[in-house]
């Protein structure tokens, strides 16, 4: 166990010096050492045939695709950076994504999360997050100096893959923002909590309880709201490459998805039973 605990310290190392995200590395982390633990008790070896049989073994435990997929990056890391081992696992074929589409709020749905939310801050959090299309972690971390009142718009800095992006807010929640940061404690971020800044689980929490006190009979997440920015702005008409810029997407292809969900588009189709009658 105390080789393991070694290995995992260096994957540690390793993975902040080339600049991934706190979650990735819990994420690796966990991976690596749970593969390591198996390897060791077994009588496996890390070989490309040892890998192979680890997967295999995942797959009959039913373990989903995307924990395959990512099991198979960890692993890969692991063997290139810390073993320095060149292994070729390129024969191991990557589980297929599942293609699930983005589930989407109705306008009308957001509208009353908003207005049946009392508190301030609560309900700039939602505002915030569904006008300017916000991961979860974008919006606790966002600072007070990366808003721009004047123009509507605000810096994601440091997002997905460590890159900073411009997206816009709306200016209906302006008035409220201005009040808000008049009454809001002595905090460079935007959004403080406890200790620092409001958590993952707090905001998802005030999302959770403005939808039910809605009454809207479902589980909706933040990252409803990001989708439903994105599905809301292709259906006005805005261009897919816009869109993709405001969400902070390398390829456009993770933003055409909304496509696939637009109600605006599907009702343009002319059903062929129609021109029957």
């Amino acid at each position: 166990m105390e080789k393991i605990t070694k290995e995992i310290e260096k994957t540690k190392e390793e993975l902040k010096l080339r600049g991934y995200s706190p979650k990735t590395v819990k994420s690796y982390v966990y991976i690596i050492k749970k593969f390591l633990i198996e390897i060791q008790k077994s009588s496996l070896n890390i070989t490309e045939n040892g890998v192979r049989k680890y997967l295999l073994n995942l797959m009959d435990k039913n373990y989903e695709r995307e924990t395959i997929r990512l099991t198979i990056a960890g692993i890969k890391f692991y063997l290139r950076n810390v073993e320095k081992r060149n292994i070729d696992l390129s024969s191991i074929p990557l589980p297929k994504r599942k293609k699930k589409l983005p589930k989407v709020l109705e306008k009308s749905e957001i509208k009353a999360m908003i207005e049946i939310t009392s508190n301030l801050k609560h309900k700039l959090i939602i505002m915030l997050a569904y006008s300017s299309g916000l991961r979860v972690s974008e919006l606790t971390n966002l600072k007070v100096q990366d808003l721009d009142t004047i123009n509507n718009t605000l810096i994601v800095r440091e997002g997905k893959g460590s890159k900073d992006r411009l997206t816009i807010f709306s200016k209906n929640l302006k008035d409220i923002l201005l009040k808000y940061l008049c009454e809001k404690k002595e905090s460079k971020y935007l959004f403080p909590g406890r200790k620092v800044r409001l958590t993952v689980k707090s905001v998802q929490k005030i999302i959770d309880n403005a939808a039910k006190k809605a009454r809207i009979n479902r589980k909706i997440t933040p990252h409803m709201l990001r989708h439903s920015f994105a599905t809301h702005l292709l259906e006005q008409g805005t261009d897919l490459r816009y869109i993709q810029n405001l969400l902070g997407h390398s390829d456009v292809k993770t933003t055409q998805i909304y496509t696939r969900v637009s109600k605006v588009k599907l009702k343009e189709i002319k059903n062929p039973l129609d021109n029957i009658y």
